[in-house]
């Protein structure tokens, strides 16, 4: 299996070159196109109760679509925001995605839900994440770019939580609220993560929520006359 990335960092797609009997894992909705000798079959990953603890605590489909090429081909794969798509190849380790954020993988990888701790209560950042293990290929998606940020042992690093793509799972974390309840309310910066090193975190260059929070007030309101 081959992956190559067109279009990046905006408007990124993911094209995957499958040989015969290869398969591949997609989130429902992510197909854009593929060749006729690859087959679709959905179904419910892992089973009722993980599809459904990946579903309603990790925010993905509760369904999966498992693409198989019947003879070498192509899929194309995209997320439903304009950004990037980070293609990394996990080889045992563990990686906490958050909810979103994953696109696709190999058949090997496995997909569970994961508790990050806590759900901001403003704007609707919830810290559910998908925790992605085993060897295989991960497909990760962002709304903007992203950005990898690698923390040296003992290095404190802040994130807001809107901004987090993936990282490490053996990286320790803890969530808190920016300033005073006021400033958490009213001055738009809600909750954030401080991740102590050593690890990687992937950050997305853009906010959905904040996103949300602009154009939400410019979208004209019908007047009862």
């Amino acid at each position: 299996m081959q992956t190559e990335i067109m279009y990046q960092p905006s408007y990124s797609v993911c094209k995957v070159l499958m040989s015969k009997g290869e398969s591949i894992r997609g989130e429902a909705g992510a197909m854009v196109s593929m060749d006729a000798a690859i087959t679709i079959q959905t179904q419910a990953t892992g089973g009722l109760f993980k599809s459904l603890s990946r579903s309603l605590l990790g925010g993905e489909s509760f369904f999966q679509n498992t693409f198989t090429a019947e003879a070498d081909g192509e899929i194309l794969f995209a997320p439903s925001l304009p950004g990037d798509i980070l293609v990394m190849q996990l080889s045992g380790q563990d990686l906490i995605v958050q909810s979103g954020s994953y696109l696709a993988s190999s058949t090997s990888i496995t997909v569970d839900s994961k508790w990050g701790g806590a759900r901001s209560f403003f704007g609707g950042e919830g810290l559910f994440m998908l925790r992605c293990s085993g060897i295989g290929t991960l497909i990760t998606s962002s709304f903007g770019a992203i950005h990898k940020v690698s923390l040296a042992a003992g290095r404190r690093y802040t994130i807001d939580t809107g901004h987090i793509v993936a990282f490490e799972s053996h990286m320790p974390f803890s969530i808190r609220k920016v300033g005073s309840w006021k400033s958490t309310i009213f001055g738009g910066e809600g909750f954030v993560v401080d991740f102590t090193g050593p690890g990687d975190v992937y950050l997305q260059t853009r906010s959905p929520e904040s996103f949300l929070g602009w154009i939400i007030p410019q979208i004209p309101r019908s007047s009862n006359n």
